[in-house]
């Protein structure tokens, strides 16, 4: 049998949401991590628990891209596709490369699923002939299944689930790959059950020895390693680098952390997380909506804790009253935003960069504060790290910005080892012999953080409007500009604190500067290695610091004839750079719920050179 070399594969595990594809395409990631590729993914699922099988909206999907080479996305079109049903098929062959491998699960093109996907008995693509473009193997892996767990003593809707880990191992064979992650996995995983550990051990050994003897493959490949710098890696989710993070700069601090939230996709997993992390003095609080969650983390930050709390779109627009209150207290918070498609529920498992203006704008008054948006799963560990050390080190609300994309996919991460992380140096205000003033204020117009209790600290809080110095009730209208024009010059003074915005690729002389925020990075970076390969002269640049924004990016973005910047939403770091800097930046935008592709932004710098 022929063995092909490959440098890179995208590969798409799709299938009713009952059919544990996001549990194959983990463990399909976790083995290629393993294994030392670099990688990407896109899980896509429904929102709904148990989603109408056998239909359209029914359809889970995780998309892995795997190489040897520099893995910046997961990938535009798919190598192989692996449809468990017809539904999977129709929705997923778009994607698929020209002459792409097709496997499909033949028991799920049965007249039933063919009316649920809404597809004509005449128009079965296994028989139609659409399929002629492509390499189509049909298996039938209901019934390998069932026949390999005869005797297993599970019932019929048992031996139905494991069909999974019949696929995968088949999958596992195809790619030259070893079955010891996924059986330490299911080992784990099914301790309490011995006839589910060895069903689906069985199972997944079954697949790949069914690989060996089936006589309609006639190819199999191999990806090699990645030439990743030297070092020890972990599959890195971005919610689970969220939560990681925190845990971080509670360390680098000093001070406890205190997790305030309320369940909400695609947040809850950073919940999830932490609340394992006990044994790092963690506190996590699920509250009874997201109001009680931020008023929580405020309470935490009034009594010296690291105050954290978590949601998505929906939840930023409800906690906007206490992020106001936290903005006048002047006491550090952080305010994770999972962002996802809106408005009101929206799309709850589909990516969006919605909440940008919320982030900015979204209190009444004049509330300004610090945005931080992380770039790719592993970022979010140091991007949530510094969000940390900012609201510490300059006593303020920061929020983080992610997105469904982000918090779902995964990547290798280099984690750090905790000496090499920063300190974030925290000062407590101390008793003196002179009053006490709690909004006196240092060089950068921070406020002392009294923890209550301490004899000769005693002061005033609340949200009405504080006197300068003394923090007591003041409706004088001078004191009022005066504090409020300090809040915002204190933030503004944070971009002393943070580095200039250097460009990813490219030079200053290129004519088209490629703008990202968030997690169009990848998608911004492999275009425009293709396009500078194809003689553009393009560059591309990333802001992680929203506001304030570095302090040199408008003398960046003035250096060229076009600034591109394309966004998940209708257009919002536009508005920003066009207000603060009166530049015309360009707007490109994708409100589909879905993430860029390489080819989206190739097309447009194109059509628009």
């Amino acid at each position: 049998m022929k063995t092909e070399i490959k440098d890179h594969v995208v590969i798409k595990f799709a299938g009713d949401s009952g059919d544990g594809m996001q549990l194959t395409g983990n463990q399909f990631t976790n083995n290629s991590a393993l294994f030392g590729n670099d990688i990407a993914t896109f899980p896509d699922f429904p929102a709904e628990i148990r989603a109408p099988a056998g239909t359209l909206a029914g359809v889970s999907g995780f998309q892995l891209h795997f190489g040897s080479t520099e893995i910046d996305t997961p990938g535009d079109f798919c190598d192989v596709l692996v449809a468990m049903n017809v539904a999977a098929l129709k929705l997923n062959s778009r994607y698929l490369k020209p002459n792409g491998l097709i496997i499909v699960d033949v028991s799920g093109f049965d007249s039933k699923n063919m009316k649920l996907a809404k597809v004509a008995a005449e128009q079965n693509p296994l028989t139609d002939g659409s399929l002629s473009n492509y390499s189509l193997k049909i298996f039938d892996f209901s019934k390998l299944t069932h026949e390999c767990l005869k005797e297993s003593g599970l019932t019929g809707k048992s031996i139905d689930r494991s069909k999974n880990m019949f696929v995968l191992g088949f999958v596992y064979w195809l790619y030259h790959r070893d079955l010891t992650s996924t059986i330490s996995y299911i080992t784990e995983r099914f301790a309490k059950d011995e006839l589910l550990l060895n069903a689906n051990i069985a199972t997944l050994k079954a697949g790949y020895a069914f690989g060996e003897t089936t006589e309609s493959m006639t190819e199999r490949y191999e990806v090699a390693p990645a030439k990743l710098a030297q070092g020890q890696y972990r599959n890195m989710m971005g919610n689970q680098a969220t939560a990681l993070g925190l845990v971080a700069a509670s360390v680098k601090s000093g001070l406890s952390l205190f997790y305030g939230s309320y369940p909400i996709t695609p947040a809850s997993d950073i919940l999830h997380d932490l609340s394992k992390q006990k044994h790092f003095g963690v506190k996590t609080f699920q509250a009874e909506d997201e109001i009680a969650a931020v008023c929580s983390a405020i309470g935490a930050s009034f009594g010296g804790a690291l105050g954290v709390t978590g949601t998505s779109g929906p939840g930023l627009a409800l906690k906007s009253e206490a992020i106001s209150l936290a903005v006048s207290l002047e006491l550090p918070l952080v305010v994770i935003d999972v962002q996802r498609a809106g408005p009101s529920t929206g799309m709850p498992t589909k990516t969006e960069q919605s909440d940008l203006l919320i982030a900015m704008y979204g209190r009444h008054g004049e509330a300004p504060l610090p945005v931080l948006a992380a770039k790719s799963p592993s970022d979010c560990f140091d991007t949530v790290f510094e969000a940390c050390r900012i609201a510490l080190q300059h006593m303020t609300p920061v929020i983080f910005l992610s997105d469904g994309y982000i918090a779902n996919g995964s990547e290798p991460w280099q984690f750090p080892s905790e000496e090499n992380l920063p300190t974030i140096n925290v000062k407590f205000a101390e008793k003196k012999e002179t009053p006490f003033y709690p909004y006196q204020r240092d060089e950068n117009l921070v406020r002392n953080w009294a923890i209550p209790g301490t004899a000769g600290l005693e002061h005033r809080i609340g949200g009405i409007e504080k006197e300068d110095l003394t923090g007591n009730i003041s409706y004088d209208p001078a004191n009022h500009e005066k504090m409020v024009k300090i809040r915002a010059a204190k933030v503004k003074k944070i971009e002393e604190d943070i580095p200039e915005i250097a460009l990813e690729f490219g030079d200053e002389n290129d004519d088209i500067l490629l703008l990202g925020w968030g997690s169009s990075y990848g998608a911004i970076r492999s275009a425009v290695k293709q396009l500078r390969a194809d003689g553009f002269k393009v560059a591309q640049a990333h802001l992680r610091y929203i506001n304030p924004m570095p302090k040199n990016t408008e003398q960046l973005l003035r250096k060229f004839k076009k600034v591109i910047v394309p966004e998940k939403n209708n257009g919002q770091l536009v508005k920003l750079i066009r207000e603060q800097f009166l530049i015309d930046a360009i707007s490109y935008t994708k409100v589909q719920g879905l993430p860029f592709t390489q080819y989206d932004i190739v097309q447009q710098v194109k059509n628009l050179h």
